[in-house]
């Protein structure tokens, strides 16, 4: 039995972050097969999502941990809960949870028992479900020809909020993750594919958040920024572990 934290970041959720944990604990006890708890890495909030947060770690001990940073930034959320970790199988979802949680055991499933490195959820993956925009559907599927043209790298969805990597990988990666924001997923994904890291992506049942508080315009640019930096800079000296 493999040991699995879920971490969850969040900035100003209060109203969203109790249901979450509690749909999320029911489902982890109903259908993970492993020792699992889950993060809740607060980013910055000036709401009452801390509070929130650290009544749930105080009822529930043996659930849920929570921890604080002052700076904003998922991808630096992600950086300090992994590293800090020290279960077997590392992951992180989005509080909205819009990606279905059916796929999560099958997620843990490619790290544990078919040796994958990093698994993640694709929204565009045959056998994939969405709901979502006309707007966001094109933005993410220009965002992944510009990931295929610019990075070299056959990625079908990079920016879905729900994937999981084993300890030794997440180990060997995020020192070399310069990326402290949105585009912390994408950064990890190209590494990872091109140097040589076991990878896998599932498809998954994902339905838009309409009160997604994503800013697509800064977002977009930002992420296109960062491929140009990967593709003309290059890409760290890392080898997947044994």
């Amino acid at each position: 039995m493999a040991s699995v934290d879920v971490v969850i970041p969040v900035l100003n959720e209060e109203h969203s972050l109790g249901p979450c944990i509690d749909r999320l604990s029911v489902f982890l006890r109903e259908n993970l097969d492993h020792e699992w708890r889950i993060v809740v890495a607060d980013n910055g909030s000036t709401d009452a999502t801390l509070a929130v947060a650290s009544r749930y770690a105080e009822e529930r001990p043996n659930e849920v941990r929570v921890m604080h940073l002052d700076e904003r930034g998922r991808g630096r959320a992600l950086k300090r809960a992994w590293r800090e970790s020290e279960a077997d199988v590392v992951s992180y979802m989005d509080v909205d949870l819009s990606t279905g949680l059916e796929a999560f055991p099958p997620l843990v499933s490619a790290i544990v028992d078919d040796g994958r490195h990093a698994a993640w959820g694709s929204r565009l993956s045959r056998g994939s479900r969405t709901e979502r925009s006309l707007k966001r559907e094109v933005i993410s599927r220009s965002y992944v020809c510009l990931i295929r043209l610019i990075a070299g790298v056959r990625l079908r969805d990079a920016q879905c909020g729900f994937k999981a990597m084993s300890r030794e990988a997440a180990d060997a990666l995020l020192p070399h993750i310069r990326d402290n924001g949105w585009f912390f997923d994408t950064e990890l994904l190209v590494i990872a594919h091109k140097r040589g890291f076991r990878c896998k992506e599932i498809p998954v049942q994902w339905e838009e958040d309409p009160d997604s508080r994503v800013k697509i315009v800064k977002t977009s640019l930002d992420s296109f920024l960062g491929l140009l930096r990967l593709r003309f800079k290059g890409l760290p000296d890392v080898h997947p572990p044994a």
